[in-house]
């Protein structure tokens, strides 16, 4: 059992996420704007908290062994989190990230496709842009999730792969449930393999 700070623990990746570290037996502080809409679950502590309000934050997430972020990246200035967890002294830190930033082929991104929807640019550029800054530290052990291109509600099977860099691919083309991509960032919470290093998982 580890204590887990879970930032936007309301969200659709977030309520799974935080479903699943309570199923599994971890302590989890879960900070949301409205944490009202936090499920009740056993070892789950809901709490109002800002992301972007630093001193607040440190002060939520002080005592804690990692901490989860689930937060749109449009609006978020990931610097003021890196800067609470140095104040606090937590090492571990694992974003839920993006699609956009990985490769459909060796050096092409997806986010670089001319078919890529621009409704979704602005959150995907912001996405790329986070990692690119989370892969500039070296104080930090940062993780980031990527997702598969389409990340909708579905089953948790645990039938899933994981790659790194790579947009995976299946006869179905490129998906992942919620539920199962909570699964693949316990894990990683459980058993660290991806020390800063970005990871996706898909079907």
């Amino acid at each position: 059992m580890a204590r887990i700070a879970l930032i936007g623990a309301s969200g659709n990746a977030g309520s799974r996420i935080l479903k699943e570290l309570s199923d599994r037996g971890h302590e989890v502080t879960a900070i949301a704007r409205s944490p009202e809409k936090i499920a009740e679950l056993p070892g789950v502590t809901p709490v109002a908290g800002d992301a972007q309000d630093g001193a607040a934050l440190a002060e939520l997430l002080r005592g804690h062994d990692a901490v989860v972020s689930s937060l749109r990246f449009t609006g978020t200035d990931f610097s003021i989190i890196v800067n609470a967890l140095r104040e606090t002294g937590i090492m571990r830190y694992l974003v839920v990230g993006g699609a956009a930033s990985l490769e459909v082929a060796p050096g092409q991104r997806l986010l670089d496709q001319p078919d890529f929807p621009e409704a979704y640019k602005e959150e995907a550029s912001h996405g790329t842009a986070t990692l690119d800054y989370l892969r500039r530290l070296d104080d930090l052990e940062w993780t980031f999730l990527s997702p598969s291109a389409m990340f909708v509600p579905g089953e948790r099977t645990s039938k899933f792969r994981l790659g790194k860099d790579e947009l995976l691919t299946g006869e179905n083309g490129s998906s992942i449930s919620f539920e199962d991509y909570a699964i693949a960032m316990v894990d990683e919470i459980d058993n660290p393999k991806h020390i800063r290093q970005r990871f996706t998982v898909g079907y």
